[in-house]
């Protein structure tokens, strides 16, 4: 078959370990311009590139220009030879290739076109220099993101260390912006410290798990005993757990999209598949039942459900997971629901435990006090498993298998847990009108929609919101892009859609947890941004 320019990129790509996303992202860490749907015009053979693009891809793919866009090269153009060449220097072939492209670093090893002979004998220059071995990350890293602290982050952080102040609405982190741990929770891990210094249950300490069985029988779970519970250093480190515990190589689970991306990350790690459903923005970002049951094979283990819902807000209804348990009931799978943010809902609202409509399914429903108690940095969760747990007798096995691997969770913070949930909850004040949460949300829902271009839906619970941004009107093919014209020309720092696995460019998510006064400013900025931006 005869080779042409896109075949040549396709082995080049190939033999790099480089998606389409790798070369996006890193012409975009390098200010160059190449959208994803030019390079699928390169790649499908109908049109080729520019000198300066020919010379970036070149460059990230560690072949020459000649060779990329001829098939030859200096050293082969004699024999006609249309093989991908090798690096001039041992240098250039031990060396990563570019090693910014945003959130996935890659090595180009252009010696794996060698003989078998040519790779395992050492040349001269490195024989002189000492031979070098070149650690790259695992291929199970492939295909993980976690954009909340990805490639614009590290922007962020780059003009941070220039001296440029960052407004950082980015993630979930109470403390910078004013809102502190609660004076009893403080003053009783400190009269606790000294009891807190050895190892505790791998499941989590009395006191704690009782607690928090306390707190599930309010919320109606069905069938939890002490040995039910377990504490974790945050929640995000018990996903990963049961994801780890649950998946193998080719098994699917049902993940929302937008999700959360830690879940997305995680079942991929584990080895697993994630199959997103729809959230649907125009039924108040609630999942699409039909969309769910539409993606379900042989292979579906689990549902997930984020409710209430980060990036959205979303608090979903009883009817809707009613639906969901149905779902699950009828095609025999476990559910997995994320109610970090179950304390935090506005309005007069309910939050419904979706364990507590489902008691002859086994379900897993996950808590903590990072954001209904300002201690994110505290490093305190909990899940809790429910409902028929004969279904999963295997499973739990091989939770207690890891949970026991990693000793058990921070005690010190654990030790708090009974402090907190009894008593007076101090988030409820900032959950009602005149409260911070309440206030700041109504203020940065009315600004936004304000704003020409953009539409959203007003988050009834959590402290996020998912704006749309009309894409024609501002000529966007790539959100993430959008981030980071938006973090170097304002200086604010937003999470854009794509880093919540959803599926267009026309979303991002901001964190409304400053003060007014600051988010007046961030969001004046960001109308005067979009008032003059085209991508």
């Amino acid at each position: 078959m005869e080779e042409t320019f896109a075949s040549r990129l396709r082995e080049a790509m190939t033999a790099a370990r480089f998606k389409q996303v790798d070369l996006v992202r890193t012409a975009q860490i390098q200010g160059r311009k190449l959208g994803k749907s030019q390079l699928s015009q390169y790649l499908s053979g109908k049109t080729t590139p520019r000198a300066e693009t020919l010379s970036f891809l070149a460059e990230a793919l560690g072949v020459t220009q000649d060779w990329l866009l001829r098939g030859t090269t200096e050293a082969t153009a004699k024999d006609s030879s249309s093989s991908m060449p090798t690096p001039t220097s041992t240098h250039r072939a031990e060396t990563p290739g570019i090693s910014h492209a945003v959130g996935r670093t890659k090595t180009v090893r252009s010696t794996s076109r060698l003989s078998p002979d040519t790779k395992s004998a050492p040349s001269a220059t490195a024989e002189a220099e000492g031979a070098r071995r070149l650690f790259r990350k695992s291929s199970k890293l492939d295909n993980v993101l976690y954009d909340v602290r990805g490639p614009v982050v590290d922007e962020a952080n780059r003009m941070e260390e220039a001296g440029t102040h960052v407004l950082k609405l980015n993630i979930g982190n109470p403390a910078p912006f004013g809102f502190r741990t609660p004076d009893e929770v403080v003053y009783d891990m400190a009269r606790q410290l000294p009891d807190c210094e050895g190892y505790s249950d791998s499941r989590g300490l009395f006191s704690a798990r009782k607690a928090i069985m306390q707190y599930s029988q309010l919320k109606k779970l069905p069938n939890v005993t002490m040995n039910d519970i377990y504490t974790g250093n945050g929640v995000s480190e018990l996903i990963n757990l049961c994801m780890q515990a649950l998946l193998d190589s080719g098994d699917e689970i049902l993940i929302p999209s937008p999700d959360y991306p830690l879940w997305t990350a995680c079942a991929t790690l584990a080895g697993g598949t994630p199959v997103h459903y729809i959230c649907d923005e125009q039924a108040d970002w609630y999942p699409d039942i039909d969309d769910m049951r539409a993606k379900i094979t042989s292979r579906t283990k689990a549902i997930v459900i984020i409710n209430p819902n980060n990036p959205t807000g979303a608090l979903y209804p009883r009817e809707v997971l009613q639906e969901i348990v149905g779902i699950a009931r009828e095609h025999r799978l476990m559910i997995f629901s994320d109610e970090i943010y179950d304390r935090l809902v506005m309005d007069g609202e309910e939050h419904v435990s979706i364990a507590s409509l489902a008691p002859d399914l086994f379900c897993i429903t996950f808590s903590g006090l990072s954001k209904s108690h300002m201690i994110a940095g505290y490093r305190i969760g909990w899940m809790i498993l429910s409902g028929n747990k004969r279904l999963a007798e295997d499973y739990i096995l091989g939770l207690n298998m890891l949970s026991n691997m990693r000793l058990c969770s921070n005690v010190p913070a654990q030790s708090i847990v009974q402090t907190a949930l009894g008593g007076h909850q101090s988030v409820n004040d900032y959950i009602v009108p005149g409260g911070r949460i309440y206030e700041q949300r109504e203020y940065v829902y009315n600004a936004l929609k304000d704003i020409p271009g953009i539409s959203v839906v007003k988050p009834k619970a959590a402290f996020y919101i998912f704006p749309k941004l009309d894409v024609k009107k501002f000529a966007i093919e790539n959100d993430e892009r959008f981030a980071l014209d938006l973090l170097k020309e304002k200086r604010i720092l937003i999470v854009h859609g794509g880093g919540f696995n959803w599926h267009e460019p026309d979303h991002f998510r901001i964190v409304y947890l400053p003060r007014i006064e600051v988010l007046s400013e961030a969001m004046e900025q960001i109308g005067d941004f979009l008032s003059y931006y085209r991508q």
